[in-house]
């Protein structure tokens, strides 16, 4: 019989007290997961149970929501600004983190400071962590996929990108004022986040420089989104061999080739038939 710790003993007790299973399969089960007795029943659960494990999932990530909720009364469904912060905060986290973005995308905010219990639930269950210690273990996984070069419309990035725009927007509104846009595009065009640089172009740089000279006021849906497929196209190909005048892409982007092409001296706008 193989010689267990005292800590190790309880801890077979209490699987098989949660799982009704031998202590050889309770053994295993832990041993597979470093005797943390929360995964280990987490783990067989869903690979044995799943109807169960998702029931459990949804309660203990309703009760979850429930501890940060600011108006439980008129309220019930909805955690607020003050909540929303606190618990950003206990997964360790400051509102000038990128991944704090993909994690609203996730849990599919309607506001930047405001949850709601379904988007909540079913964000974390679709992650697969329904405790705040699962939550915070996903964290390195989510920065590595939102600084990943791919900007393909189904991978983080494109979606945090897109919904950023939800976010990010006023009530009543249907545009970014441009102070709130550069503010954004600063955070998920650099590092750590993606990063919209080149060998021989600095994109976001000229991108920054490019507005604040134009004296542009404001940034439409389509601005926004039709600039991450441009940012993807250059990162691709910095030469931008993609590019043609008679594409469908807005003004401001086609005159930005020409600033490009004339920052680098390999053309001006006129020879690109803009007008600057």
């Amino acid at each position: 019989m193989p010689t267990y710790t005292p800590t190790q003993k309880s801890a077979i007790q209490q699987f098989t007290g949660f799982t009704h299973t031998k202590e050889s399969v309770a053994a295993k089960q832990l041993k597979s997961h470093s005797w943390n007795i929360e995964q280990a029943v987490d783990a067989y659960f869903q690979s044995n149970n799943p109807s169960k494990d998702a029931s459990s999932s949804t309660s203990a990530l309703s009760r979850l929501f429930d501890s940060y909720r600011d108006n439980p009364k008129d309220e019930p469904d909805t955690i607020g600004v003050e909540g929303s912060m606190r618990y950003l905060q206990d997964l360790g986290l400051s509102l000038d983190e990128p991944v704090v973005l993909a994690i609203l995308t996730e849990l599919a905010a309607p506001t930047m400071g405001e949850l709601t219990r379904s988007g909540f639930v079913d964000g974390w269950k679709r992650l697969r962590a329904a405790t705040l210690s699962d939550q915070k273990s996903t964290l390195p996984n989510l920065r590595t996929s939102l600084s990943s070069s791919s900007t393909s419309p189904q991978g983080l990035f494109r979606q945090t990108y897109k919904h950023t725009f939800r976010l990010a927007l006023a009530p009543g509104q249907r545009s970014l004022p441009l102070d709130t846009a550069l503010e954004y595009w600063r955070l998920l065009l650099s590092p750590p986040a993606l990063k919209w640089n080149t060998k021989t172009t600095p994109w976001l740089d000229y991108w920054i420089e490019y507005l604040t000279t134009k004296g542009k006021k404001g940034v439409s849906k389509d601005m926004w989104e039709q600039t991450a497929v441009f940012a993807g196209k250059s990162l691709e190909d910095e030469t931008m061999g993609w590019w043609s005048e008679d594409g469908a892409w807005p003004g401001c982007l086609d005159e930005f080739v020409g600033f490009v092409r004339e920052k680098r001296g390999d053309g001006g706008a006129e020879e690109q038939g803009m007008e600057m």
